[in-house]
């Protein structure tokens, strides 16, 4: 019991970092700056498996990707940049096909509903992982924290932590960056 108190409390923070305010709040959100923290290879650290269902109720287990580059984006249905970003995500998940999957962690959003409307809405293909709880999104907490809604995380084809945007991304961002870190920089 003790330990799920403790896991409820990290996610709690971790997930509050990011936002101010309940979700769906325009007044309190408090987004990400934008920054982008790179690893260096020599000093990456495992990426976290990331398992859980999707928004379309199939399982999912980031093993599948291995030896591509993952790029995670965590959002929320409710949140503002994420609406912004969302454009930007899907074109940059369609350039990098070839070298990259892109999976988005839902967040924060109790009812799958708004989320599978807000893939519908933007015409995202990539895949989310429906996380309610922050369950998944903890997994990063002693790695490269996700903590500002939306962030993007970047695992190297080794399954190592490579970078980390805090914030709205852009398209030539997530491209550049996909590319760099699949040539191994």
């Amino acid at each position: 019991m003790r330990r799920r108190s403790l896991i409820a409390g990290l996610a709690a923070s971790v997930l509050l970092a990011g936002c101010g305010a309940t979700p769906g709040a325009d007044g309190g959100f408090v987004g990400g700056d934008g920054s982008l923290t790179l690893v260096s290879p020599a000093d990456r650290r495992p990426a976290p498996q990331i398992t859980g269902t999707l928004l379309d109720g199939t399982p999912f287990d980031s093993g599948e990707f291995a030896g591509l580059v993952i790029v995670y984006n965590v959002w929320g249905s409710w949140c503002a940049p994420c609406r912004k970003e969302a454009p930007a995500l899907e074109a940059a998940s369609r350039d990098t096909a070839d070298i990259a999957r892109f999976v988005g962690i839902n967040t924060r959003d109790l009812d799958p509903a708004p989320a599978r409307a807000f893939v519908r809405a933007f015409d995202i293909t990539f895949p989310s992982v429906f996380d309610p709880d922050g369950r998944e999104l903890l997994k990063f907490a002693s790695h490269l924290p996700a903590s500002a809604i939306p962030s993007t995380v970047v695992v190297d084809r080794e399954g190592r932590i490579a970078a980390r945007i805090l914030g709205e991304t852009t398209e030539t961002t997530l491209r550049e960056l996909v590319k760099d870190v699949a040539e191994g920089r």
